[in-house]
């Protein structure tokens, strides 16, 4: 082993401080389980609505004695946003070990010239810009402490041209993109930066959303149909999640894993 190698530290799951963007439902919620079940006992959890960000934490803090669940309310869209939640999130909780970013926008599947001209930056930047501040208000920190694991969740709309999806996959292509080129630049300093790139994903708002439109419904029950394996749920992205983050996986850097049932391969 080299001596770089050496000197970058990865803690257990368990003694871990993990930030959680998007952690007030869905994927985000199911992951913060996760983590409560392998031992960890501080998580922090981001998102706008305060309401059920604190009905969130208080679950959290129910699932084991000795947890401690903070949410800070925030639009880490905004630069001064995000930096402002890791600061509150550090001074509750201590600096990130394990950074998630698992947002979503509200936008459902469209073909391209069905997409108001108007709409455009908010599909991008809504989307893509969150993951991109977060990891810079973190990255400080876990240069500092020589070690560190980020998870960003984007799509396989990223890898796979799909009808209707046309400025969405190029959103969660730049959130790949820019996880791929940070895992290599932040390597050096013991941080590894993967993505998680699902397709449909069960028994979240993102499902129901896209499911209750007569278009991107046809488009994603075609999808379920190749899902040969299974259409995942949470617990399959959370799964996934806790392993890449966790010190088993601290050779693996600037992947981008489909856990997608067998809808597609790439």
């Amino acid at each position: 082993m080299n001596q770089g190698t050496a000197e970058i530290r990865v803690p257990a799951t368990a003694e871990s401080t993990v930030y959680i963007v998007g952690g007030t439902g869905g994927v985000g919620l199911e992951v913060a389980r996760r983590f409560v079940a392998a031992g960890t006992q501080r998580i922090g959890l981001v998102g706008r609505n305060r309401e059920r960000g604190e009905k969130a934490a208080d679950h959290i803090r129910s699932l084991a004695p000795g947890v401690w669940s903070l949410f800070v309310a925030g639009d880490v869209n905004d630069p001064a946003e995000a930096g402002r939640v890791t600061d509150e999130l550090r001074a509750g909780l201590g600096s990130a070990d394990i950074l998630i970013n698992s947002t979503t926008s509200s936008f459902t599947p469209r073909l391209f010239h069905d997409t108001a001209p108007g709409d455009v930056p908010d599909m991008l930047l809504q989307q893509a810009l969150g993951p991109i501040n977060m990891c810079r208000a973190v990255l400080p920190d876990m240069r500092a402490q020589r070690g560190g694991a980020i998870v960003n969740v984007a799509s396989d709309a990223a890898k796979v041209p799909t009808p209707g999806e046309s400025v969405l996959g190029a959103a969660m292509a730049a959130i790949v993109s820019f996880t791929k080129t940070l895992a290599m630049e932040a390597k050096r300093d013991g941080v590894r930066v993967n993505a998680v790139t699902p397709s449909l994903i069960r028994d979240t708002g993102a499902y129901d959303r896209v499911m209750a439109e007569p278009f991107s419904a046809k488009l994603f029950e075609k999808a379920a149909r190749a899902a040969s394996l299974g259409v995942a749920e949470p617990i399959d992205l959370a799964e996934l999640i806790i392993f890449l983050c966790s010190p088993q996986a601290r050779r693996i850097t600037g992947q981008a894993v489909s856990p997608n049932g067998g809808i597609s391969a790439g």
